[in-house]
């Protein structure tokens, strides 16, 4: 029934034929059963007939052409309500005061509403009965408030509609954009301070280098203090880029730590490991030779996983199960990170393996995928949980640079 109400929305024209079909086979039924009209002269039934559907003919366009629609009916309605056809006059003059409330504006309905029921009452005045005005007046004239009073609130149901989704499309838009304003940023502002911190420490150690490659045969005196110079410069920028990076993570955190080598690929193992001591299974499939890898395409490898099992736990709680694949491809690091959701499945199927924009998380998990030149998408499964797959060169951004230059 959803399916047939969308494919009747998206073809209006079908709709409002089979409205149109049904008024005219009730009035071409009562002209079959009653013969000819009580009051109007006598006319062949094919005239009449052709009366009925004239009358409802309009209907067709009356959403291209509301204006049109709603002037002809009035028109062939007198006609149609002279020879006393049945419903067809007062029923597609009720439509047509919905349709001027709904799809014009109100100006043309007070406009058209005035017109009809100075036409209908004469009308009626005319043909009806004395004993039976009251009623055939209130009969029109209710049936024609009724409509105005329907056109109103379907009207102000569609302006609603209307606002809610322009603004849902502005909420999505400035979410993208502030996204991509805190990534532009986020990517200056470390560029900036990397910029102030080693650009002078790595000038001064290559001008250095290169005087101690001249002087170290004839002068080894000068190039032990190049020498000198390089360490103590490379040491004091190592400590600078190191306080750089703590105020990066936000760390408040004065006591010294101890150093220690970051994780790559390697280290996976000992990640699901912790994963499972907090209650999550994980199925670990690692495949391949990462010998070649560089180490900071390791390390984002094992940052995208670290983060995607970390909103697994967060989201999906403790009873879902994560299956975890890193293989290695021609040129390329494969991630592959998937979970069952804990059982429950996403309502909105269509939104399958779709890119979503996500938290910090998800950003930051694409923004270290497209640092080394590689892709990233989240998204739901249909049978549930989530997938989080990315392709990362295996060397980085050199790769593919190698790659373009070899062609």
């Amino acid at each position: 029934m959803r399916r047939l109400s969308l494919w009747l929305r998206a073809h209006p024209m079908v709709g409002d034929s089979a409205v149109a079909v049904l008024i005219a086979t009730f009035d071409l039924l009562l002209i079959a059963v009653d013969g000819q009209p009580r009051t109007a002269p006598d006319a062949p039934a094919v005239f009449l007939a052709v009366v009925i559907i004239a009358t409802v003919a309009p209907l067709v366009i009356r959403r291209k052409h509301p204006l049109w629609f709603a002037y002809l009916v009035l028109v062939i309605g007198t006609v149609h309500a002279a020879y006393e056809l049945g419903l067809a006059a007062v029923a597609t003059a009720c439509i047509a005061v919905y349709t001027l409330i709904v799809y014009v504006n109100r100006r043309q309905a007070v406009v058209y509403l005035g017109v009809q029921v100075v036409a209908t009452g004469v009308q009626i005045l005319v043909q009806v009965d004395r004993a039976d005005w009251l009623m055939a007046l209130g009969f029109t004239f209710g049936a024609l408030a009724f409509s105005w009073i329907l056109g109103e609130f379907v009207g102000a149901r569609r302006a609603y509609q209307a606002e809610l989704e322009a603004r849902l499309h502005l909420l999505e838009t400035e979410r993208d954009r502030e996204t991509q304003i805190a990534v532009a940023a986020e990517r200056s502002r470390i560029a900036r301070e990397l910029h102030d911190v080693i650009a002078h420490a790595v000038s001064v150690i290559v001008v250095q280098a290169d005087g101690a490659v001249y002087a170290i045969d004839g002068d080894p005196a000068t190039a032990r203090g190049a020498l000198g110079t390089i360490a103590e410069t490379g040491r004091r920028a190592l400590d600078e880029l190191r306080g750089l990076l703590d105020v990066l993570r936000g760390s408040n955190d004065t006591t010294e730590q101890p150093l220690a080598p970051q994780p790559g690929i390697p280290a996976l193992p000992e990640l699901a490991e912790r994963m499972r001591a907090a209650g999550m299974p994980v199925r670990l499939d690692v495949d391949g030779d990462f010998d070649e890898v560089s180490t900071g395409v390791g390390l984002g490898v094992y940052r995208i996983v670290q983060e995607a099992l970390t909103n697994t736990l967060k989201h999906a709680g403790r009873g879902a199960a994560a299956t975890v694949t890193v293989a290695r491809r021609d040129g390329s690091v494969e991630v592959d990170v998937a979970d069952d959701g804990a059982g429950r499945a996403h309502p909105v199927l269509a939104m399958a393996n779709a890119d979503v924009a996500g938290g910090n998380g998800v950003i930051g998990m694409r923004e270290r995928a497209s640092v080394f030149g590689g892709r990233l998408t989240v998204g739901p499964q249909p049978g549930g949980g989530w997938r989080v797959h990315a392709v990362i060169p295996h060397q980085g951004r050199s790769t593919v640079a190698g790659e373009r230059g070899g062609q």
